[in-house]
């Protein structure tokens, strides 16, 4: 089973792509550095904090707990 890390990437990554945002618009819409956005879908990423996962979520105008749905 994968991690929780690697599952956020994917659901990241595909969030992203159905709101059609590039990464740099992402990390500017999130006020979160372009750099991040990266290792966050990176194929080993980084663990985000809670503060960045909140700016994603009001990024993609979804509540916090829509973005951490992995199903």
């Amino acid at each position: 089973m994968e991690n929780i890390t690697l599952r956020f990437s994917k659901r990241l990554k595909i969030l992203r792509k159905k709101h059609s945002f590039t990464q740099e618009e992402l990390a500017e819409k999130a006020d979160i550095s372009y750099k991040n956005l990266q290792y966050l879908e990176s194929k080993n990423p980084t663990c985000p904090n809670l503060k960045t996962l909140e700016k994603l979520a009001k990024a993609f105008n979804l509540p916090l707990s829509k973005l951490l749905d992995f199903k």
